[in-house]
Protein backbone atom coordinates (compact mmCIF):
# COMPACT_ATOMS: atom_id res chain seq x y z
CA UNK A 1 0.00 0.00 0.00
CA UNK A 2 1.30 3.42 -0.98
CA UNK A 3 2.12 5.83 1.84
CA UNK A 4 0.10 9.01 1.94
CA UNK A 5 1.38 12.45 2.87
CA UNK A 6 0.00 14.10 6.00
CA UNK A 7 -2.58 16.19 4.16
CA UNK A 8 -3.68 13.26 2.01
CA UNK A 9 -4.00 11.04 5.05
CA UNK A 10 -6.25 13.59 6.71
CA UNK A 11 -8.55 13.62 3.71
CA UNK A 12 -8.83 9.84 3.59
CA UNK A 13 -10.69 9.65 6.91
CA UNK A 14 -14.47 9.64 6.73
CA UNK A 15 -16.06 12.96 7.51
CA UNK A 16 -18.27 12.98 10.60
CA UNK A 17 -21.19 15.27 10.27
CA UNK A 18 -22.09 17.28 13.31
CA UNK A 19 -25.68 16.93 14.35
CA UNK A 20 -27.45 20.12 13.43
CA UNK A 21 -29.83 21.56 16.02
CA UNK A 22 -32.10 22.73 13.18
CA UNK A 23 -32.90 19.16 12.09
CA UNK A 24 -35.66 17.21 13.74
CA UNK A 25 -34.16 13.71 14.21
CA UNK A 26 -37.52 11.99 13.70
CA UNK A 27 -38.31 13.52 10.33
CA UNK A 28 -34.78 14.56 9.26
CA UNK A 29 -36.29 17.70 7.74
CA UNK A 30 -35.19 21.25 8.47
CA UNK A 31 -37.42 23.00 10.98
CA UNK A 32 -36.39 26.53 10.20
CA UNK A 33 -34.70 28.41 7.37
CA UNK A 34 -32.98 31.76 7.53
CA UNK A 35 -35.03 34.71 6.39
CA UNK A 36 -34.10 35.80 2.85
CA UNK A 37 -33.10 39.31 4.01
CA UNK A 38 -30.69 37.78 6.56
CA UNK A 39 -29.21 35.49 3.91
CA UNK A 40 -28.67 38.41 1.53
CA UNK A 41 -27.08 40.57 4.24
CA UNK A 42 -24.73 37.75 5.28
CA UNK A 43 -23.77 37.09 1.66
CA UNK A 44 -22.84 40.76 1.22
CA UNK A 45 -20.73 40.67 4.39
CA UNK A 46 -18.87 37.58 3.21
CA UNK A 47 -18.36 39.16 -0.22
CA UNK A 48 -16.77 42.16 1.48
CA UNK A 49 -14.54 39.84 3.50
CA UNK A 50 -13.59 37.94 0.33
CA UNK A 51 -11.28 40.66 -0.97
CA UNK A 52 -7.62 40.42 0.14
CA UNK A 53 -7.18 44.19 0.47
CA UNK A 54 -10.32 44.60 2.56
CA UNK A 55 -9.29 41.66 4.74
CA UNK A 56 -5.89 43.28 5.33
CA UNK A 57 -7.59 46.57 6.21
CA UNK A 58 -9.87 44.83 8.68
CA UNK A 59 -6.91 43.02 10.21
CA UNK A 60 -5.11 46.33 10.74
CA UNK A 61 -8.24 47.88 12.22
CA UNK A 62 -8.58 44.96 14.62
CA UNK A 63 -5.35 46.22 16.20
CA UNK A 64 -6.27 49.90 16.48
CA UNK A 65 -8.13 52.69 14.74
CA UNK A 66 -6.27 54.37 11.88
CA UNK A 67 -6.69 57.24 9.47
CA UNK A 68 -6.62 56.61 5.72
CA UNK A 69 -3.07 57.91 5.37
CA UNK A 70 -1.70 55.41 7.94
CA UNK A 71 -3.63 52.51 6.38
CA UNK A 72 -2.36 53.48 2.91
CA UNK A 73 1.19 53.64 4.24
CA UNK A 74 0.93 50.24 5.96
CA UNK A 75 -0.57 48.63 2.85
CA UNK A 76 1.71 50.46 0.38
CA UNK A 77 -1.37 51.68 -1.48
CA UNK A 78 -2.70 54.94 -2.82
CA UNK A 79 -4.90 56.69 -0.19
CA UNK A 80 -7.78 57.03 -2.67
CA UNK A 81 -7.75 53.25 -3.26
CA UNK A 82 -7.84 52.66 0.50
CA UNK A 83 -10.70 55.17 0.85
CA UNK A 84 -12.64 53.29 -1.82
CA UNK A 85 -12.24 50.01 0.08
CA UNK A 86 -13.22 51.68 3.36
CA UNK A 87 -16.37 53.04 1.73
CA UNK A 88 -17.37 49.50 0.77
CA UNK A 89 -16.62 48.25 4.28
CA UNK A 90 -18.62 51.12 5.78
CA UNK A 91 -21.57 50.30 3.52
CA UNK A 92 -21.63 46.78 4.97
CA UNK A 93 -21.28 48.22 8.50
CA UNK A 94 -17.98 46.42 9.04
CA UNK A 95 -16.16 49.65 9.92
CA UNK A 96 -17.18 52.97 11.44
CA UNK A 97 -15.56 56.37 11.14
CA UNK A 98 -15.07 59.44 13.28
CA UNK A 99 -13.74 62.84 12.33
CA UNK A 100 -10.99 64.58 14.27
CA UNK A 101 -10.12 67.91 12.67
CA UNK A 102 -9.33 67.26 9.02
CA UNK A 103 -8.71 63.54 9.49
CA UNK A 104 -11.17 60.70 9.54
CA UNK A 105 -10.30 57.70 11.68
CA UNK A 106 -11.64 54.22 11.03
CA UNK A 107 -12.24 51.33 13.42
CA UNK A 108 -14.05 48.01 13.33
CA UNK A 109 -17.76 48.58 13.78
CA UNK A 110 -18.19 46.20 16.73
CA UNK A 111 -16.94 43.08 18.49
CA UNK A 112 -18.82 40.80 16.07
CA UNK A 113 -16.55 41.87 13.25
CA UNK A 114 -13.42 41.26 15.31
CA UNK A 115 -14.64 37.77 16.29
CA UNK A 116 -15.67 36.94 12.72
CA UNK A 117 -12.29 38.05 11.41
CA UNK A 118 -10.45 36.18 14.16
CA UNK A 119 -12.35 32.94 13.55
CA UNK A 120 -11.77 33.18 9.81
CA UNK A 121 -8.04 33.69 10.27
CA UNK A 122 -7.87 30.90 12.87
CA UNK A 123 -9.73 28.54 10.53
CA UNK A 124 -7.44 29.45 7.62
CA UNK A 125 -4.36 28.74 9.74
CA UNK A 126 -5.60 25.19 10.44
CA UNK A 127 -6.18 24.32 6.78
Amino acid sequence: MEQLGKSEAKRSFPVRRARSPSLDPASRRPRQLLEPRIVEAAVEIFKALGDPTRLRILHLLSQSEFCVCRLAEALAMNPSAVSHQLRLLRTERLVRSRREGRRIYYALDDDHIERLLGEGVKHASHV
